[in-house]
């Protein structure tokens, strides 16, 4: 598994059948210093943690250049084939889909998921998610999506021990770094922890230090990606 971070909570993953982007904000992430051309090349599947910009992000224009098939809840995914997209793969809070060579399993997420388009109406997507990735061989992979705490992340350990977490640790609107760090130390034994939605905002933390100080003598599990960075598991 090899997995590729672009900035706020976008991440690609490559196994040796399928190639995942998870919420592809690119064009309009301030820290997105790529080309999108490079990021979607070879890309087989997105899946979306929610459906607020900052995650939906490209994801139409680079499933209509794919054909990459668009996994997320059914309301986002209705909202999307409304828009000219039908490689759509709906689930929901609770739902595995197998995709063939690996599953995606939707678990909860404490955030909101809606938008308001150009011509002003507001549409409700659905609830977010944390998103679990499994394929044969590979390690478990745990997309929290946007989210606080919750004492049910002790469940998702139980039923899916996922050896990868992807974090969301920049504050306001998720865990701010010592509570992510709570709950990656609380109720995961992660191998791996990346975290993510920082450094993109003013009004989130710039840097993952409060995050890695706080995972105190966990730190050394925590790999802070640079930009475009990548990392082999």
């Amino acid at each position: 598994m090899k997995i590729t971070w672009y900035g706020h909570s976008a991440f690609r993953v490559d196994y040796a059948g399928a190639t995942i982007l998870f919420d592809p904000f690119l064009s309009q992430n301030p820290s997105f210093k790529g080309e999108i051309a490079t990021v979607q090349e070879g890309v087989t599947h997105i899946v979306l943690t929610h459906g607020h910009g900052d995650h939906l992000g490209d994801t139409i224009p680079i499933a209509k250049a794919t054909g990459a098939k668009v996994i997320t809840n059914a309301d986002l995914c209705g909202f999307l084939g409304a828009r000219g997209l039908t490689n759509l793969d709906p689930g929901n809070t609770g739902g595995t889909i197998d995709q063939g060579g690996f599953s995606v399993s939707f678990v909860n997420a404490l955030h909101s998921s809606a938008t308001q388009t150009e011509d002003g109406v507001s549409h409700a997507l659905g609830n977010p998610n944390g998103i679990i990735l499994k394929a044969p061989g590979e390690k478990t992979l745990y997309h929290m999506g946007d989210t606080d705490i919750f004492g049910d992340m002790a469940l998702i350990d139980e039923i899916h021990r996922p050896a990868v977490g992807l974090v969301p640790i920049g504050d306001r609107f998720t865990m701010g770094g010592k509570v992510a760090a709570m709950a990656c130390r609380r109720f995961f034994s992660f191998e791996t922890v990346i975290p993510c939605h920082y450094g993109t905002f003013p009004l989130i933390d710039a840097t993952a230090d409060v995050f890695v100080e706080a995972m105190g003598d966990r730190a050394g599990t925590v790999k802070v990606l640079g930009l475009g960075d990548s990392i082999t598991l």
